[in-house]
């Protein structure tokens, strides 16, 4: 048996040899790599010791290295991962099941962890470089890439990927999980079929497009959707007449940046029935409102912020970095066009939960007024560390005529 530095100076060596036995010239299938590297395998004098499990263990190694993502692909393609943090060669942690931890592998050289990111922000047409060190992208699959390289991370290339369930998590499978409760699951059907704006708040990690994807199943399927993101992350299923849009960055080649306010105002030319933005970090609060406020009703979104109220708050600021307004009118524009906000949050358990789902009643002296309606009460702890507690109903929704112009208002139910 060689040691660990026999085995990497072998793997290098087949590396080489399979690099050079590929046409480069055209496109090469996966079958016509994988047999290469088995004719490089069984064809090399420094393989003729190894065992058959040594064998298959060097295949999968080397078509991960040459046609996948090097070490990361194990990761990748482990459905129970959902999050890889790559800080630099020597340390890579990830999330399973709500829990970090760090991964006892690590990278061979900077090398080929900058070649694994060259490969994958080529292939979702994007560049990262010294002159552009920060970048989006996503793999194949869906997952969300992100990279920040030298020389704005100090401890060398740094990469995250967030991995998404294959099949979209539903409403159902949350209140499975106790996310949210069947009451209020069905609460929010009749205000999404209804047409109620929604905008859905809540901190890193609290599940916000896991959400905004379960809302959009209630969505009517005879309905034209447009979604807007900024890296394509939402798995909207069941509506055919459905238009996905996707910001762009501006590269050294000279293409201009695409921004989320680009796509809400060309979206609006578009005949829409209802608008999905991804996420709002930006002035684009400001086109969103607008959109909300001229006829697009049911239209969702997401934002960052700790609880419903300081969800206003950053929608305000927002606003004011895409247009210099008297807060005055940036407040009357965001009574009229927010009708629900759902805050969601991860609590110490690591439990992601609802944990508001509040009614904007309007303006009262300058002032927003809000209506909550359902409220998450924790209720103490299970002997192994879980929260216990559920979504309570708190109050009734003050502005129903959504709701009766669509034949859904039942009093015993709003």
């Amino acid at each position: 048996m060689c040691d660990d530095g026999g085995k990497e100076e072998r793997l290098t060596l087949l590396k080489e040899e399979v690099i050079s036995r590929i046409d480069m010239s055209r496109d090469v299938s996966d079958e016509e790599i994988k047999d290469i590297i088995r004719d490089a395998i069984y064809g090399m004098k420094q393989t003729d010791h190894m065992s058959l499990a040594e064998r298959e263990e060097t295949f999968r190694l080397l078509f991960y290295e040459v046609r996948r993502l090097g070490i990361l692909e194990e990761l990748v393609s482990d459905s129970s991962v959902t999050e890889i943090m790559v800080n630099g060669v020597n340390d890579i942690f990830i999330e399973r099941d709500g829990v970090i931890s760090k991964w006892d592998r690590r990278f061979e050289s900077q090398e080929k962890l900058r070649s694994v990111i060259q490969q994958i922000v080529a292939k979702s047409n994007r560049v990262v470089n010294e002159a552009s060190p920060i970048v989006d992208a996503r793999l194949e699959n869906g997952a969300r890439v992100n990279v920040v390289m030298n020389p704005v991370a100090i401890n060398g290339p740094i990469l995250t990927i967030r991995r998404f369930p294959d099949d979209p998590i539903s409403m159902k499978d949350l209140t499975g999980f106790s996310s949210i409760t069947p009451e209020a699951a069905e609460y929010m059907k009749r205000l999404v079929i209804a047409g109620y704006n929604i905008f859905v708040s809540g901190g890193t990690g609290s599940g916000k497009t896991t959400f905004l994807n379960a809302l959009s199943e209630y969505i009517p399927h005879t309905e034209r959707i447009i979604t807007i993101e900024d890296s394509a992350e939402l798995q909207i299923r069941g509506i055919d007449n459905l238009v996905s849009l996707e910001t762009r960055n501006a590269n050294v080649e000279g293409l201009r940046e695409i921004s989320i306010r680009d796509l809400i105002k060309t979206s609006l030319r578009m005949r829409p029935d209802r608008i999905i933005v991804g996420e709002i970090r930006d002035g684009a609060a400001l086109d969103f409102l607008s959109a909300a406020n001229t006829g697009h009703d049911g239209s969702l979104c997401t934002g960052h912020a700790n609880s419903a109220k300081d969800m206003l708050s950053r929608i305000e600021t927002m606003v004011l970095m895409g247009m210099d307004l008297p807060l005055p009118a940036i407040r009357r524009q965001m009574a009229s066009a927010i009708d629900i906000i759902v805050h969601l949050g991860r609590l110490r358990d690591r439990s992601r939960k609802v944990l508001e789902i509040t009614e904007m009643r309007g303006l009262d002296n300058g002032e927003f007024v809000l209506n909550p309606i359902f409220e998450f009460k924790e209720e103490g702890e299970e002997k192994n560390g879980l929260i216990k507690g559920s979504l309570k109903k708190t109050g009734r929704l003050a502005f129903v005529e959504k709701l009766q112009r669509s034949g859904l208002y039942d009093k015993s139910l709003i």
